[in-house]
C-alpha cells in the first residue's frame, strides 16, 4: 500500500530556497478569491511539464518531462515522455498505468485514502485547496508571484505528505506544484504552455 501511495505522489513536490515575504490577511484573501474564481471556471487544462525529483542521497535531481491533461471534476493524466515513456491516468475510481505498453490498473475507489489523494491531485492542479478544515495554510509573496503552503491536518495523510507548496501567477493560475515528503525529499513540477478550457479529445483519456 505504501508503495502505491508514494507512486501517486511521485507527481507532487517540495521546497526550494527563495526570497519570501509573508502576506497580510487582506493580501491572502485577495489571492484566495482570485484563485477560486479561476478554478471554478476551469473545465480542462492541457500543459507541458518538467518534473524534478529531489532525493538527499543523489547529487543531482531526477528530471522528467511530459504532458498533463485534466478534465473536470477529477480526471487527470500524466504522460511522461523523457527519459522514458510512462503514463498514469486517474479516471473515475481507477488508476490506470501504462509502462511502455505494459498496462495495469489499481482500484482506488474502495480505499478512502486513495480517493482523498486523487481529489487532492485534481485540486492542486487547479490550485483550489483552500480548506482550513483539512490544511494549515500559509501565504507568501514570491517575487512577482504568490506561494501558498498547505500542511495536511489528517495524521494518516501526514505520514506521506509534509506539505503542498503551490505557486500562482498574478492571474491566479498554477505555475508550480510541489510536495514535500516527511523526509524532506520532494518533487517539483513546473508547468509551461498551459492551455485552459480547450477541448481535449476523449482519446487522450482512453485506457
Amino acid at each position: 500500500m505504501n508503495k502505491i501511495v508514494y507512486f501517486l505522489f511521485f507527481i507532487a513536490l517540495g521546497t526550494v530556497a527563495t526570497a519570501q515575504t509573508k502576506m497580510s490577511s487582506k493580501e491572502a484573501d485577495v489571492l484566495k478569491n482570485k484563485v477560486k474564481v479561476t478554478a471554478n471556471k476551469t473545465q480542462s487544462i492541457s500543459s507541458d511539464f518538467t518534473q524534478y525529483k529531489h532525493l538527499d542521497f543523489l547529487s543531482n535531481d531526477i528530471e522528467s518531462t511530459g504532458k498533463l491533461s485534466f478534465k473536470a471534476p477529477n480526471t487527470v493524466k500524466w504522460e511522461y515522455i523523457k527519459p522514458f515513456a510512462y503514463s498514469v491516468l486517474f479516471k473515475g475510481e481507477t488508476l490506470y498505468i501504462n509502462n511502455e505498453g505494459d498496462k495495469s490498473n489499481v482500484d482506488i475507489g474502495s480505499n478512502k485514502l486513495f480517493k482523498e489523494l486523487n481529489t487532492l491531485i485534481a485540486a492542486s492542479i487547479k490550485g483550489d485547496m483552500f480548506n482550513d478544515e483539512y490544511f494549515t495554510i500559509t501565504y507568501f509573496k514570491k517575487d512577482k508571484n504568490s506561494e501558498v503552503h498547505f500542511a495536511p491536518k489528517d495524521p494518516k495523510l501526514s505520514e506521506f505528505i509534509k506539505a503542498f507548496h503551490i505557486t500562482f501567477t498574478s492571474n491566479g493560475d498554477v505555475l508550480e506544484v510541489k510536495m514535500v515528503e516527511p523526509s524532506n525529499d520532494y518533487t517539483q513540477i513546473i508547468f509551461s504552455n498551459r492551455e485552459v478550457n480547450k477541448v481535449i479529445p476523449d482519446a487522450v483519456f482512453a485506457q
